[in-house]
């Protein structure tokens, strides 16, 4: 599918996608929970799919009502089982751990970028639990084969955040005894405190000391209903503040202001740039700027942010500043040089220095044609920017929205944007 969006004025309300980190997340811990689990506002993204179909394959049944899914769990894991973790980094790196539980043998696969991604850590660590696992050159796919040692690991969590998240879900749900999992060069630790708090809210207890030493309890394993609400996504909804900032007036409900979600950083930037918003109980509202102030940010927690951030400073006055580059690197593409391919494309200027992302702002941009890189944020991103181009921007491949937010095109013509589907 190829978008084609023109220079348009929005206004209205537009609400925010389910978050797919806490989808992901809570279809996990609902196949570690022995009981029902009700999922309300359920995400319905390719990666909220794909680890849907993972906990079904798993063991856990899993049905759907008009506005929650029902998982049934009797906490144990089923296999043998072939994993099919589409293009989620998260799925395949949290189901992994959760899998090697069992003693039986699995295959995690997945497709497109997640096949380029490495995934060497389950190389380095697994066998530290007995389990075995095969890899070629720590790419997908991947054979396991537990289960998991009841035992203290130590880990080193630069490569991602999301392997340590993994290995709590697991760990917690087969401690039978107090269990440590220490920890050196963890990034993206506001994930990690997502994942914390989910699994409090799931009836885990797991404390840590500054994030280097994660200590977990055994937990209940008594039969139990549990009740999860799905929050907005910061990260989806961050695309139409700039939208907004950029061109127009949107409400956007459905966010938590006391959200453990990283991403919610975007209103620090916000202020930042002097974009006027306010806030209620319901909604966020934010303001289009005659004058957007560039900024300087550090994005190394909340990677995801770069490229609605990107976008907001490409219409700022003077060079922004954008700390955490070396973040970028493995996502669904290579993030740094898809934005500044992209960008420079539509008529922007982006200039990498080591970990820092130069972005000189301007009154518009030109306009034009771009691929999406396979990125579904980097489609979003110019789609937006389209909003402010002198001439429209044609998005080839954008249908890549779909792995994160479905309805972005969607939600975007509703707010008066002037947006072309074209199938092909």
């Amino acid at each position: 599918m190829k978008a084609v969006v023109s220079r348009s004025l929005i206004s209205g309300v537009v609400l925010a996608p389910p978050g797919k980190s806490l989808m992901q997340r809570a279809c996990a811990l609902a196949l570690l929970n022995n009981g029902v689990t009700r999922i309300f506002n359920p995400g319905k993204s390719e990666d909220d799919l794909a680890a849907i179909s993972i906990i079904q394959q798993l063991g856990a049944h899993v049905t759907s009502g008009k506005d929650y899914m029902e998982v049934i769990s009797n906490g144990q894991i089923k296999g043998p089982a072939l994993l099919n973790c589409g293009e989620s980094g998260l799925s395949c790196r949290m189901f992994a751990a959760i899998a090697a539980i069992s003693a039986q043998e699995m295959v995690i696969e997945g497709r497109g970028s997640l096949l380029n991604r490495p995934m060497h850590f389950f190389e380095k660590f697994f066998p530290q639990s007995g389990i075995e696992v095969h890899m070629t050159n720590g790419r997908l796919p991947m054979r396991l084969k537990g289960p998991m040692k009841q035992q203290d690991i130590s880990i080193d969590a630069s490569g991602s955040s999301q392997y340590l998240t993994g290995l709590l879900f697991a760990m917690s749900g087969i401690a039978e005894k107090r269990l440590h999992i220490n920890v050196t060069n963890l990034v993206s630790k506001p994930y990690i405190d997502l994942s914390l708090q989910m699994l409090k809210d799931f009836g885990y207890w797991l404390t840590h000391e500054k994030y280097q030493r994660f200590v977990i309890e055994p937990a209940d394993k008594k039969q139990k209903a549990i009740s999860y609400t799905i929050e907005g996504d910061w990260s989806g909804a961050a695309f139409y503040m700039v939208a907004a900032a950029i061109a127009g007036t949107v409400s956007i409900k459905g966010l938590h202001y006391d959200s453990y979600q990283a991403d919610k950083a975007i209103l620090q930037v916000l202020k930042k740039a002097g974009i006027r918003y306010s806030e209620s109980k319901d909604e966020l509202v934010v303001f289009s700027a005659d004058q957007i102030n560039a900024f300087e940010f550090d994005a190394t927690e909340c990677p995801d942010l770069f490229p609605p951030l990107v976008v907001l400073a490409l219409f700022a006055e003077g060079v922004s500043v954008i700390k955490g580059v070396s973040r970028l690197i493995d996502k669904e593409s290579n993030r740094t040089e898809a934005l500044k391919d992209v960008f420079t494309t539509l008529g922007g200027k982006i200039r990498i220095d080591n970990d820092l992302m130069y972005i000189s702002g301007k009154a518009e941009l030109n306009g034009g044609e771009i691929d999406s890189f396979g990125d579904h944020r980097i489609a979003m991103a110019a789609a937006v920017a389209g909003l402010k181009s002198k001439s429209p921007v044609q998005i080839n491949n954008a249908g890549v929205i779909a792995k994160s937010f479905p309805g972005f095109y969607q939600q975007l013509i509703l707010l008066g944007a002037k947006v072309e589907l074209i199938n092909e």
